[in-house]
């Protein structure tokens, strides 16, 4: 026997989601073989994921860009790519999916084109438990799409502001905060069986590691496992933390101009040169990969950006940047032909801590992706890190009494 559980966008779809959330638990795993989205007649595409079991979900959509957002409580997305689901992109341009929250997981369709659903319904297999969750989007309006659009307000939901943030350090120690770049259901760039997530996770908690060997330095991570914090959660933590320090790690792919090396980036309104304005405009986008509302934002985050760069902490982001130079290249770096770059990053917007994002390396460049997968380079590098924050520290402490004068 199979039940059926179908509810449509134009009966009220969002407040009916509530229906999952009493009688389905527990983690489904997704069948990547039977799973597929697929382009419809008259515009429409279909969304169908088949899972081991049903579990509770809501769908919603999101106007600026386009996207369809299906929130689940809890799909294991493991050995899933999205190549899997999406074959052939169309009408759905591209897929992204995994943890969210502890507990929650999500999937974010980009769409080409202003799009609602049009029919969402999950069926469950008694006798198996497996499900099928079945999702038509259709061509919309896109003011009716806009009018429509934004995460349902429920309780029962997660919501996206919530961060989980350390309490503050107490002493008064040198704090340095690590933030690995993307996670959850944002990977960052992806190669093969690689993803950039999993990889500044790794360097991150080895980072750690060096810097709480010296004994000299405490510690914060904006995450210490696969999920998503926002960029302005990102910062937050570091403030929460009493961070004297912020540094975010990251291993891009670019395929324009064949990056390769580390780079060391501050923050600047004007972008050192066009590929690094790319990069910028990558990163700044991952709350919106996520499946973040950030209708109307984009424009307040970029004129705010300099705003935000206090007189006293420019120079000192660009005293640690390089450093950070210095002794990445005394370690062997590899680094990049010009190491020293600056640009719009949303994540180094704080106001009163140095900050500086870092790119290990390129996962588009072969001998960048070889190196990172490396624990012995690994190693080299990030001991070099670590001794550049801690020669800065100490140089920036002997500096601040002439700068206050």
């Amino acid at each position: 026997m199979i039940r059926h559980f179908i509810f449509f966008a134009a009966l009220s779809w969002m407040g009916a989601t509530a229906l999952y959330a009493q009688e389905l638990t527990a983690v489904a795993r997704v069948d990547p073989a039977s799973s597929q989205i697929e382009e419809g007649w008259f515009g429409k595409a279909e969304v169908s994921l088949h899972l081991s079991q049903g579990v509770p979900f809501r769908v919603f959509t999101l106007a600026a860009p386009p996207r369809l957002v299906v929130d689940f409580r809890d799909v294991d997305w493991s050995g899933v790519k999205a190549t899997d689901l999406l074959a052939n992109p169309g009408t759905v341009t591209d897929i992204r999916f995994g943890n969210f929250q502890p507990g929650w997981s999500r999937m974010v369709a980009d769409l080409a084109q202003p799009m609602l659903p049009d029919e969402v319904g999950m069926t469950i297999d008694d006798a198996t438990g497996a499900a099928i969750l079945s999702i038509v989007v259709a061509p919309a309006d896109a003011a009716e799409l806009a009018g429509r659009s934004g995460p349902p307000e429920d309780a029962l939901w997660p919501q996206q502001e919530a961060q989980e943030i350390p309490a503050p350090l107490v002493d008064d120690r040198f704090v340095v905060a690590i933030d690995p770049g993307h996670g959850g259901v944002d990977p960052g760039a992806e190669r093969d069986d690689i993803n950039e997530k999993e990889l500044m996770l790794q360097i991150a908690l080895e980072l750690r590691e060096a810097l709480l060997r010296s004994g000299v330095s405490d510690v914060v991570l904006t995450r210490e496992s696969d999920m998503f914090v926002s960029l302005e959660g990102r910062v937050a933590i570091a403030h929460r933390s009493g961070a004297d320090v912020f540094l975010s790690l990251h291993a891009d792919a670019l395929s324009q101009g064949g990056a390769q090396g580390a780079t060391v980036y501050v923050l600047s309104e004007d972008a050192s040169d066009t590929a690094t304005a790319h990069l910028a405009a990558r990163h700044n986008r991952a709350d919106i990969i996520a499946g973040t509302d950030l209708t109307g934002s984009d424009d307040e985050v970029a004129s705010v950006l300099l705003d935000l760069a206090r007189q006293e902490t420019e120079p000192r982001s660009k005293s640690l940047a390089k450093a950070l130079v210095k002794g990445m290249t005394e370690a062997g770096g590899p680094m990049n032909r010009r190491p020293l770059r600056q640009a719009g990053f949303s994540v180094l917007k704080s106001a009163d801590i140095p900050s500086v994002l870092v790119e290990v390396g390129f996962l588009s460049s072969e001998r960048d992706l070889k190196n990172l997968r490396d624990p012995t380079w690994r190693a080299k590098i990030v001991g070099g890190m670590a001794r550049s924050i801690l020669t800065w520290r100490d140089a920036d402490a002997a500096k601040r009494p002439l700068v206050r004068q």
